[in-house]
């Protein structure tokens, strides 16, 4: 892997980081809940949730955000070189782990973490292991 120094510029990803804490903070402080996207998305789709006005108009955020993005700024170049058999089935797998680790990335990663939760933690460092370790695997090992 390489660095493209010459156009890297940290301060888009400082305020996205910023954006997000904002967002989970302030959804938490109005909502008393974590703002996990598994969770949200997953509340969503149950009969009979309360909150789902809320939740939907977040998750709303989410995909109106890069659109939002579009009228300042190109949006940088989507390149995902496994082919959609394996965009399947890492997505499969991804939601699959989400419901056996009782949350997600954003719910363990961005609010389990930064509100001290030993439980968040554990989970944080098993699905970074794996991802770094499927990495491994698949591109230094296996050379896909």
């Amino acid at each position: 892997m390489t660095i493209d120094w010459l156009h890297f510029s940290p301060w888009s990803a400082l305020a996205g980081g910023a954006l997000i804490g904002l967002a989970t903070t302030l959804f938490v402080l109005f909502n008393g809940r974590v703002a996990g996207i598994s969770g949200l998305l997953g509340s969503l789709l149950a009969r009979g949730g309360e909150g789902r006005a809320e939740k939907a108009l977040f998750l709303l955020g989410l995909v109106l955000a890069p659109l939002l993005w579009q009228v300042f700024a190109a949006l940088p170049a989507l390149e995902f070189q496994g082919g959609w058999l394996s965009l399947l089935v890492a997505g499969l797998l991804v939601g699959i782990g989400s419901r056996y680790g009782a949350g997600c990335t954003s719910g363990h990663g961005v609010c389990g973490i930064s509100r001290l939760s030993a439980r968040s933690l554990v989970a944080t460092v098993a699905f970074m292991a794996a991802g770094f370790a499927t990495v491994l695997v698949l591109r230094h090992l296996l050379g896909a």
